[in-house]
Formats: structure tokens, sequence, C-alpha cells
């Protein structure tokens, strides 16, 4: 920070042009400003600073045929330079960023309508002084300008259509972006000369973001230097703030039944909400009233009209600009795009997404009249085949990576939805914001279902619980975080920061138990009481055989007896105790937890001996809270409610199951 102050000072105390230093004429003085200051998400290793102009007045005429000093423009930022590299043989580290000259293609009068490029960026192009009849309106008066080259007293490369380079591309280093070789004629009593920096991208996860009012400033210092420098007013100008951009979570977690088969049960609600209301945006402005006009589709050749020096496009894309028949400036990858990651899902489940954003999970939100349109009334997105991939890039002008619901999912057909394959526990769902409102707080849900054959004889599927992660995508793993916090030529933008958040539960698969409620045993005053538990998963109705274990829990108010296991108990066998064995001197009630379907006690009471006094009774079954939210009422909200509805799960996971 000391060396950044350092350095700030340093440039407010830059000299004026060398070269004119002992000439007469107005002071040469230059002014920064910041039209719009953005604010940035902190999860974004791409994000776009504002655009910086430098507007410079003054300063003494050169003879005509005198080479135009050159200057070096560098700016040093607070936080690591991430803006896309262009590389070409002579370098790896010409990137978008764009220094313009005289806002060239904005429509003001007497500037030039054509973007020419400098194709030399590592050393900048050379440049003449010389006046001459104004080229771009057709204007007769002389005026005082530049040209490309000048032999004698004939100048060329100024004339109708104008050829004098106006665009140069930023060399990335770091921290610093530097612009080598651009020309700078001292606009003299004529007006000013606007030099405009654009499509400089920063990693915002290096600045600490908050609310809006505590943000963290991204900030640039503003250097030139070469052949000559200049005094310059506010060279460390705000370009940004950054704030964390979004808020995501996921409904409480469902809980399903080993024993009880699923079929797009719905078990989870994602919610997306952005803190701002520019997180969202589309990949272009819409220019069009067309599906995926945000995306540049139908037609690459609207992307390149988002190329107004100082316009506001609101996009994940800024300056457009085609500097080759390859490689265009200023143009993200896609849209803003949402992941869900989910893990730990247990084998044999099946995940299903709403391809759409969604009301609820019984009910899809209407989609805008104009999908990315440029009226843009509500948020909407869509479902992607991956989150790397480009909208556009299938090599014809409508492609858009848009997955094709391949169902209208459960509650009546109305929420389209398509599956997302689960690779060894694993899946990932990722959505494009194809329309979106730049001037509100937006949020977007989306529904997920489950599907699975119980075959609990196999433990299948095992229980578990499944998780889910909520970002911005990509992220991490698709790059390292290392190389995502850095200018590339092959990583996407925008790209993020994986979520920093714990992993949410959405689904636990229980195994399937029977509870028996003994509601009296006793070894007291003479009497003893024998306890027996069936296994009955074994039956002639081709119900799957199940094993497992009980837990025999006491209760007789204080100094309860720990909780005693059965061990396994097999399919078609009875298990068999006494109180006077397990639990001496005992009174009271036990609840046994069988960890298999079908299970049932009985219990005989009489003195010891059964001389006198006997009975027996048979246990009760108890509904397990586990099916049902937590309670053990069976008409609680959610239980009994058929298997891939939209409310809830089935309740019926012990002897009404199947006897």
């Amino acid at each position: 920070m000391v060396s950044f102050r350092r350095l700030a000072t340093a440039v407010a105390l830059l000299a004026v042009f060398a070269a004119l230093a002992g000439a007469q004429g107005l002071p040469l003085t230059c002014q920064t400003n910041v039209a719009v200051t953005p604010t940035l998400r902190a999860e974004g290793y791409t994000e776009q600073t504002g655009d910086i102009t430098i507007s410079c007045t003054g300063g003494t005429a050169l003879t005509a045929g005198s080479l135009i000093p050159q200057v070096n423009v560098t700016l040093f930022y607070n936080t690591a330079v991430t803006s896309r590299l262009l590389p070409t043989s002579a370098s790896s580290a010409i990137s978008e960023a764009l220094l313009l000259v005289d806002e060239p293609g904005s429509g003001i009068s007497f500037v030039n309508p054509n973007q020419v490029l400098c194709t030399t960026p590592t050393t900048g192009c050379q440049e003449y002084a010389t006046t001459g009849v104004q080229p771009f309106t057709g204007a007769t008066g002389p005026i005082y300008g530049q040209c490309t080259t000048f032999t004698g007293a004939t100048c060329t490369g100024f004339g109708a259509i104008n050829t004098i380079p106006n665009v140069f591309q930023g060399v990335v280093s770091g921290n610093a972006i530097t612009f080598f070789g651009v020309p700078f004629l001292a606009p003299t009593t004529s007006g000013s000369r606007v030099l405009r920096i654009t499509n400089a991208r920063v990693n915002a996860t290096q600045l600490s973001g908050g609310s809006a009012a505590g943000a963290t400033p991204v900030i640039a210092s503003i250097s030139i230097s070469g052949a000559t420098s200049l005094s310059i007013s506010n060279a460390t100008p705000t370009v940004g703030f950054v704030q964390g951009g979004l808020t995501a979570t996921a409904s409480s977690a469902s809980n399903q039944n080993q024993c009880a088969t699923q079929t797009r049960a719905s078990i989870n609600t994602l919610t997306f909400t952005e803190n701002f209301p520019t997180a969202f945006k589309t990949r272009v402005f819409a220019q069009s009233n067309v599906a995926y006009a945000g995306q540049g589709i139908p037609g690459s050749s609207g992307l390149l009209t988002q190329n107004i020096p100082g316009s506001i496009y609101n996009s994940e894309s800024n300056f457009v600009y085609g500097v080759s028949s390859t490689q265009t400036a200023g143009l993200a990858d896609f849209g803003t795009r949402l992941r869900a990651q989910f893990n730990n899902v247990p084998a044999g489940v099946r995940l299903f997404v709403s391809t759409v954003n969604v009301n609820n999970n019984a009910s899809p939100i209407t989609a805008p009249a104009i999908v990315g349109g440029n009226v843009q009334t509500q948020v909407y997105a869509q479902l992607v085949s991956s989150e790397t991939i480009a909208d556009g890039n299938a090599g014809t002008s409508g492609f858009f990576p848009a997955v094709t619901a391949t169902d209208n999912g459960p509650s009546g057909g109305n929420v389209p939805i398509a599956e997302i394959q689960v690779v060894n526990g694993s899946a990932t769902a990722v959505w494009e914001v194809v329309n979106t409102n730049p001037n509100a707080n937006e949020a977007v849900k989306f529904a997920v279902y489950s599907t699975y054959i119980a075959n609990p004889g196999q433990n299948s599927p095992p229980p578990g619980t499944a998780t889910v992660n909520l970002s911005f995508a990509p992220a991490p793993p698709t790059f390292s975080a290392s190389a995502g916090a850095a200018a590339s030529s092959t990583l996407t933008i925008p790209r993020f920061i994986a979520d920093p958040s714990a992993a949410r539960n959405i689904l636990n698969i229980n195994i399937c138990r029977t509870i028996l409620l003994y509601p009296y045993v006793t070894n007291q005053a003479g009497f003893d009481t024998g306890l027996a538990i069936a296994n009955t998963s074994t039956d002639p109705f081709g119900t799957s055989p199940q094993a497992g274990s009980c837990a025999l829990n006491w209760y007789q108010g204080t100094n309860n007896p720990a909780t005693m296991n059965s061990g396994t108990i097999a399919s078609g066998t009875v298990y068999t105790t006494l109180a006077s064995t397990a639990v001496p001197g005992f009174q009271g009630y036990m609840i046994a937890v069988c960890n298999f379907q079908f299970a049932h006690g009985f219990a005989f009471i009489s003195d010891v001996g059964a001389r006198n006094l006997a009975m027996g009774y048979l246990a009760l079954v108890l509904p397990d809270p586990a099916s049902n939210g937590g309670s053990r009422n069976a008409s609680a909200s959610g239980c009994g409610a058929t298997a891939g509805s939209s409310g809830g799960v089935s309740c019926a996971t012990g002897e009404a199951n199947s006897h």
C-alpha cells in the first residue's frame, strides 16, 4: 500500500511534453474522469472496471511533417489485471484492453467515425503533424491534425476515409496494463485530445467486498512516459467498488426412504439472488427483439455493434472490437451463469432439474414474451450443457447451448425438466441468464427432483445425505484458482471463485425402519416380561428380504438403562429376550428401532414361572419421524403424500407398505 501511494504521488508530478518544453503556447493540462464507477462482484476474477478518460487541452503546435511524440500510458491497479490475452507471434501478453484516441466512432461531430487498429501494439505507431481539410465531414476549413506518412509537403493516410491508427491494445503484466507508442498531438487551441481506456478487467476476489456503503474501491494509478510525459490531475481514479454479488440458498433437505420407490419426487428448491441490480448480466446488450439476442444470437454481426465509446451496456461484454479475423476484444464467452454442484448423491439416485427458473417446484415461471429482447421485464435463465461452452461456438449463427427438457415433470406436467448425469456421486447443473432487468435486484429459483428404485434387500439406494454447493459459473475445479486469478488467453470470461460456503444438505436417504412401542415392561414384584421381535420381511408376496439390528431404548422416568442392541436379526427369524436378563429391576416402556421393514413385536408378562397371572400384547407400530419431517404424527404435512408428488414423501415404510 505504501508503494502504491508513492507511485500515486510521483504520477501527479509528471512533467509536460519534453519535446515542447521550450516552446511557447498554452499550458498543456490533462484531467482524468470515470463517468460510471461500476459495482464489481467479489466472486469474479474478470470483472469490468469503469472506463477512464484523459482529456487534455493546450500545448504548442508542431510544424507540418514533424514526428508526433509518442507516449507510453501505464495503468497500475490495486489488484491483478485479468483482461483477455489476444496473443500474437510478437507477444503473449497483448490483451483486449484498448486505448482509444479522440472517441472514434462515437458519432460526435468532427470525430473520426472509423476505429483503426495499431497493428504493432508492443511498439506503437508513428504519426506526423500536418494541416489539411477536415476528413470526416467534408468541411473545407483547414485543421491541425495528423497523418501516417509525410513526404516533403505531402501527407498521406489523411483523406475522406481516415486510416490513422486510433485504437491501441494494452500489454498486461501482473497488476498493470501498458499502451506503448501512442502518438500524442497537443490539441493547442482546437478543443481537446481525449484518451479513453476501456476493456480493463481485474481480479475482484483479491479485494474484500461488503455493503454498498462499505464496498472496497478498485483504484488505477496512471503513469505516462516515453518521449514525452503529461501532467495529470486526479492520476489515481477509482474505477469500481467490490462487493458480494450473490446470495444462494437451498430449501430444507427432504427425507426419502430406502424402501419407497420415487419417480421425479420434488426434493429441493435452489435460489440465487443478486446482491445488486447488475450482478446478473446477459452476454451482450440485446439489440433486437428476438430470442437470445442478449447472447448475440442469431447473427454474429450483431456482436460487433457494441462499440460506441462511453456507452453503458450492462452486459458481461464491454467494448466489442474485432482486432483480427479470429480475435475479438471485449466479447465475453457467455452471460452470467449459475451453478449447482451436487455431491454425495447416494448410488442409484437419479437427479432432475428444471430447465428454466420456477416460481416453485410445481409452477414454472412464465417466459418473457421476448426472451433476451431489449424490453427486459423479468429475469429468465436457461439450463445449458456445460459451464464453459461458449454461446455461439457451434459454427452456426443460431446456436445456443440450451438443454432441451425431456419431461414435463411432476404435478400435472407443469415444469420442464431434464436429467443431469450423476457420476461417482457428483452432478452439475448450470443455468445461463438470458433475460434480466439491470435496474432491479432479482432472484431465480430452480427445482430439483429425484428418482430411484427401492431395493432395501440390496441396500439400494444406500443411506446418506446429498449436498449442493451454489455459485456463479464457471469456477474451480474447471480451472485452478491461481490460473483464474491471472490474465489468460484460454480461460473463459467471465469466471469466478468456487462456492466459499459450506455445502447445503438437500436430500436424506434413510434406512427403512420399523419402530415398535412396548408400552409396559416390568421386572419387579415377582413379575418378568418376555420380549420378541420377528423380522417378517420374508413372505409369500415377493417382498425383498432384509436384515438388520434393533436398538432397544428403555424408559422409566429416571436412571434409564443404556440402549441395548439386539444384534442382526435375519429375515424370517425371531429375536427374544427377558427383561430380567436385559434390564434387571426395570419397570417402564421400551421403544425398539429396527433397521428393517416389517418388524413385529410381542410381549408376555407373567409372575415368575407363570403359575398364577399372565398376559400378552402386540407391540404398537409407530410412524417413523425420519419419514415425516421429524414428527411422529402420521397426519403431519408431507406424510402420506404420493411418491413423486411435489409436496412430500411417502411415510409408508413399515407394515402398511406391503403387508
